[in-house]
């Protein structure tokens, strides 16, 4: 830095020194004057005689002070308060004439009841929502009391980065002008914190022009030391004349250009020549990377040529040509998979990049168009479709009051098998028409089970088996041969199903009790959740199987369908939803692989409850 920029920087010194270095004394005036402040808005009120006042009229005059919309409440503060003393005062001073004659008219004082003004009630209201108002005035003082510490302590953060910074003072010192600036015109902030932040304040300032002493001595070493390391960036740059990567050294110049932004100012005399030479090498860089951009302009032609080509693949489509979901989700594979490969293509020339992309996007809307239309239709169809399930209610319900155990049992599961063949029926009615018909078919199955009432003896005796081996479950001990500890926990699965039913209403709590202990063994034998549920289920579905529970049985059987009709709903929606995302939908990459994620997680729940359907039909044969 030459005199003459030093002598600048010690005439921007004395304009902002003035005003920042002020004393502990002004700090105290400072934190005086908010005080004083907030003492002048309130005593600026000025106050009304009530003396003369009716009470009917104070209470006027307290909405009217209301409905006046005061900048701040404390400006009615002085008024509310003389008009509560002033009615209370009237208030007490009509009981105590009222009391003195009811004395001299021969009552005694302690059978006096003291007059209730109705008034009294209005103008507590008054009072209450007075005092709310400043209540919430007061929080929100407080609360801009704080924003504006926080404003301070943020002023303060940014004088210490600029403290710190390694700008040249001569760039420093407009912006302490400014944050100075910005430190003036912040608000008042809490008491308790005026005096810390005015000594870090000055403390920052203080610093900041002690190092402006001790980087006017230092500046020339640093112009010669930024000399040293431009001249060492010039070399680099007339070297990567030999780097082959075109990109490469285009990549690195561009970094020694980072670097050289970095450094700081050389002295004057040399400023021009280091410049020049390192622009020089700088230009024949430039020039080859402009040469591989006509280059790159040629493939961009190719590139134009092939999205034509996927146009032209898209456009040859007959849509017409597609009946099933299954054709329908095929072909939206493979538009999903042309919209691969358009990503993939790179880009087109400028000029004709968005016009290609437009007639793809136009040839993929098209198709999927044609695919909700076709959705749309398969809609109409669920409609179809819960009028044939509404048919098989009418049917089970006829049934339901059958005593011909058998024969009706044997329709109702016909019908069950019916229900599965008949299609997806609108969401909304699902379970009204699901609940109807599942009703029908266990009013049935409990008439039934109610005729065998002779069972009961064995069933309290079977509860006290099954307790049993559940307390045996709970306390088998896993071995280090878990192949053992597997086979004596099938041992006891095993002898768990060969006990008969238990009463109905120790059923559930019993059933939840055995299947926590079988998890927990399961959970120490480390098997994956599917083979457990699986295990679990055939074990239970033995147990249905074995003792002749109809009702249990069937009932498990509907509710099984019931889920995988649901799931098989929702995997389709999904579908649809994702073939959606895919064809008009720009950066929803990731929400397209969490779809696809969710959905193939849902795909082998569905797959588990269609095995556990089939085992139970094969068992039912």
């Amino acid at each position: 830095m030459n005199s003459q920029d030093v002598n600048e920087v010690n005439e921007e010194n004395n304009v902002i020194q003035s005003p920042a270095f002020e004393s502990s004394e002004s700090q105290k005036n400072e934190k005086v004057s908010e005080d004083v402040s907030l003492e002048t808005e309130a005593s600026e009120e000025v106050l009304e005689d009530y003396n003369d006042y009716t009470e009917g009229q104070l209470v006027e005059a307290a909405k009217e002070l209301m409905k006046s919309n005061p900048e701040t409440y404390s400006s009615i503060k002085g008024n509310m308060e003389a008009i509560k003393h002033a009615f209370y005062r009237r208030l007490k001073n009509k009981n105590e004439e009222l009391l003195h004659k009811f004395i001299e008219d021969g009552g005694k004082k302690e059978d006096f009841s003291p007059v209730i003004n109705p008034l009294e009630e209005e103008l507590r209201e008054i009072l209450n929502k007075f005092k709310e108002k400043r209540r919430f005035e007061i929080a929100r003082a407080e609360e801009e009391k704080n924003e504006n510490l926080n404003k301070k302590k943020k002023i303060l953060d940014d004088i210490k980065a600029l403290l710190d910074s390694e700008e040249d003072f001569s760039v420093k010192l407009p912006q302490l002008k400014k944050l100075q600036q910005d430190w003036k015109e912040v608000g008042v902030v809490p008491a308790s914190e005026v005096n810390s932040l005015w000594k870090n304040y000055q403390l920052y300032i203080e610093n900041f022009y002690d190092n402006l002493k001790i980087n006017n001595e230092l500046r020339d070493y640093d112009f010669r030391k930024n000399l040293e390391a431009k001249v060492a960036l010039c070399e680099q740059a007339e070297k990567l004349q030999e780097e082959k990567e075109i990109l490469t050294a285009f990549r690195k110049l561009q970094a020694l250009h980072e670097e050289w932004r970095e450094i700081g100012p050389v002295s004057r005399e040399n400023r021009e020549s280091i410049w020049t030479r390192f622009k020089n090498a700088s230009t024949v860089i430039n020039k080859r990377h402009h040469d591989y951009f006509d280059q790159l302009r040629n493939s961009e032609l190719e590139n134009l040529e092939k999205k034509k080509a996927l146009c032209e693949k898209l456009e040859s489509i007959d849509l017409t040509s597609f009946n099933t979901y299954k054709e329908w989700q095929s072909k939206a594979e493979e538009i999903m998979a042309i919209q691969e490969e358009w990503k993939s293509i790179g880009f087109a020339p400028k000029k004709d990049n968005v016009t290609i992309y437009e007639r793809f996007r136009t040839a993929c809307d098209n198709f999927f168009k044609a695919k909700n239309s076709y959705y749309k239709n398969a809609k109409e169809q669920a409609v179809v479709n819960l009028n044939k399930k509404i048919a098989l209610c009418e049917k089970a319900e006829s049934l339901k009051d059958s005593t011909d155990w058998k024969q009706t049992t044997d329709i109702l599961v016909q019908l069950q098998k019916e229900w599965k063949t008949i299609g997806a029926v609108p969401k909304k009615q699902s379970d009204v028409v699901w609940n109807r018909f599942v009703s029908a078919c266990d009013y049935f199955f409990e008439q039934k089970n109610l005729q065998t009432k002779s069972l009961k003896d064995e069933q309290e005796e079977n509860l006290k088996k099954k307790k049993e081996l559940i307390e045996k479950i709970n306390s088998l001990e896993i071995g280090e041969d878990t192949n053992k500890s597997y086979a004596d926990l099938k041992a006891l699965i095993a002898e768990w199903n060969e006990v008969g039913h238990v009463p109905y209403k120790d059923k559930d709590k019993l059933y939840k009790a055995y299947k926590t202990a079988i998890d927990a063994q399961f959970d120490k034998l480390n098997l994956d959740q599917a083979s457990r549920r699986m295990n679990v289920f055939m074990s239970n579905l033995q147990e249905l199987k074995g003792k002749g529970q109809e009702k249990a049985f069937y009932a498990e059987h509907r509710k099984l369908l019931r889920q995988y009709e649901t799931l098989n709903h929702e995997i389709s929606t999904y579908e649809n939803n994702i073939a959606f995302f895919s064809s008009s939908s720009k950066g929803v990459s990731g929400m397209v692989k969490e779809l696809e994620l969710k959905i193939n997680k849902m795909k082998k729940e569905r797959q588990l409850l269609m095995d556990q359907i089939k085992l139970m039909e094969k068992s039912a044969e």
